[in-house]
């Protein structure tokens, strides 16, 4: 899609990034047209992330790379020299100031005069900072601050800074996983904003691993893997499985339907758990079974793991083999066989500034003394046993956590957990913001983990999922159980069960 003048306003020839003796990107060219929304997709490591670096001056491209936006040509060495080419980013952490207001926000990174005498325009401020938005379709309060807005209306903030303001002209908007951290019911918001954008003839880079958002948004698609681009196609030639074998190399397994297992006495109850979402909230969970637990944002879903770890429990009784597991102590839950993967990996499983080998590592089976000793040797025979029976990427023991992809993270952090061979395994939105073959790893791992007579929880937001992996299913409307689904189960019969209980219960 170009302009009539046939000028894109992204064009990159032969992009190619390297460090060391590793290639992560090879020769990769795209061009991107004014108004187009492309998709961009690939496994974690196909070299997304290390495109858009590239693109926002953070990485200088090997010798040879090409790059132009609007028909200028512009050597990306800095983010400074990005900006000023037009290109802007709207990342996953969006980088706004929670006790700022919206309009303050607006104007960070710009400046506000020349001269250290010149009043500052704060009305002035205030009505460009509201016209702004209302382009987008937002009409929000901007003297409020942005802590106190919607997830979606500091998205829109977020966008609003980029695409707005006194710089120059933006051609390209790059938005990474914009619904990563977005409730069900604030996606249709985005999806709009992303039409806004669009209209005004900017390009729209969107990386996502939810490809139903790439059907529902993108016109064009292209596909990396290994670093090497694979196709760019419009997304109406696609279908979900094609997608996904461009993307893998190789035909997506099908998964057959989980039937029901025989019922062994359960290894975890859970009797009349409540915080002050959930009510009164009981289920258990047998050796070998893995329990969904679906329900829309605010149905007590997405508190329940972190209750029955022991995180934040105000009353009801957690058992694990028949020992009560009390309240407040998520290390004697570890202590007696139970491993929690949260869904906020960074904030609650990761250990910032640490290896690979110390994530996975850091919790020892009957060793949770602060003074305990490291057995350096052990660690790393562990860690690159797990490592390659997970298929971590890459697979180097030494390297930062942090410089791992998210599937490639949540393999470590699952990592963690399985090679203590739990007796309970709880997972929160185990698969969120991963892609699908790394998806696929998981989902084939936590049912070897089921397999070796692990009880498994999984709280997801991803019907899908559940559907796929389970056993059986607990909706949650309103803090309770509603409905108790059994397999064989489909995607539809779990969104129906959380939906149509909330709204009857609603009438």
């Amino acid at each position: 899609m170009l302009t009539a003048s046939g000028v894109p306003a992204l064009d990159m020839k032969a992009v190619s990034k390297t460090f060391g003796a590793s290639t992560v990107l090879d020769a990769v060219s795209l061009q991107v047209g004014p108004g187009e929304v492309r998709a961009l997709v690939g496994e974690n490591g196909s070299g997304k992330s290390t495109l858009i670096k590239v693109l926002a001056g953070y990485h200088a491209p090997d010798t040879g790379a090409e790059i132009s936006v609007g028909g200028r040509a512009v050597p990306l060495h800095s983010p400074a020299a990005s900006d000023a080419a037009g290109l802007r980013f709207v990342h996953q952490d969006l980088g706004l100031v929670g006790s700022m207001t919206a309009y303050e926000n607006l104007r960070l990174g710009v400046g506000y005069a020349r001269r250290a005498w010149t009043a500052v325009p704060w009305g002035r401020r205030r009505r460009e900072a509201a016209e702004a938005l209302q382009e987008l379709g937002y009409t929000i309060d901007v003297e409020m601050p942005v802590a106190r807005l919607t997830a979606s209306e500091r998205t829109a903030i977020a966008v609003a800074r980029a695409v707005t303001g006194e710089g120059p002209e933006p051609h390209v908007l790059v938005l990474d996983e914009p619904t990563a951290n977005l409730p069900g019911s604030e996606i249709e918001r985005l999806f709009d904003l992303v039409r806004a954008v669009r209209d005004r003839g900017i390009a729209v880079v969107l990386v996502s691993h939810n490809l139903g958002e790439v059907f529902e948004l993108a016109d064009t698609v292209t596909v990396l893997r290994n670093g090497r681009h694979v196709t760019t196609c419009d997304v109406a030639e696609l279908d979900h499985d094609s997608l996904v074998e461009a993307m893998i190399g190789r035909p997506l397994d099908q998964l057959a339907t989980t039937t029901q297992p025989p019922r062994l006495p359960p290894v975890l109850e859970v009797l009349g758990l409540a915080d002050g979402t959930l009510q009164d909230v009981s289920f258990d969970v047998a050796p070998g079974e893995i329990v969904g637990v679906c329900g829309i944002t605010g149905s007590g879903r997405e508190v329940l793991a972190s209750l029955v770890f022991g995180h934040g429990r105000t009353s009801g009784v957690v058992r694990l083999g028949g020992r009560t597991v009390p309240p407040g102590r998520p290390d004697l839950s570890v202590s007696a066989g139970m491993g929690l993967v949260p869904a906020d990996r960074q904030a609650k499983a990761v250990f910032p500034g640490h290896d690979v080998t110390e994530n996975l590592t850091m919790v020892r089976a009957g060793d949770y003394s602060r003074h305990s000793l490291r057995r350096p040797a052990e660690e790393r025979r562990a860690t690159e046993e797990w490592i390659g029976r997970l298929d971590v990427r890459p697979p180097r023991p030494r390297a930062m956590l942090s410089d791992l992809s998210g599937g490639n993270a949540q393999k470590v952090i699952l990592a963690r957990w399985m090679r203590l061979e739990p007796r309970v395994l709880v997972l929160d939105e185990p698969t969120q913001g991963i892609d699908v073959g790394a998806k696929t790893q998981l989902h084939q791992r936590v049912r070897e983990a089921a397999a070796s007579g692990a009880a498994v929880l999984v709280c997801s937001s991803d019907s899908e999922e559940l559907a796929h992996l389970c056993t059986r299913v607990i909706a949650l409307v309103g803090g309770v159980v509603a409905a108790e689904l059994l397999a064989p189960l489909s995607a539809e019969t779990i969104t129906s069960a959380a939906i149509s209980e909330t709204e009857r219960n609603n009438s």
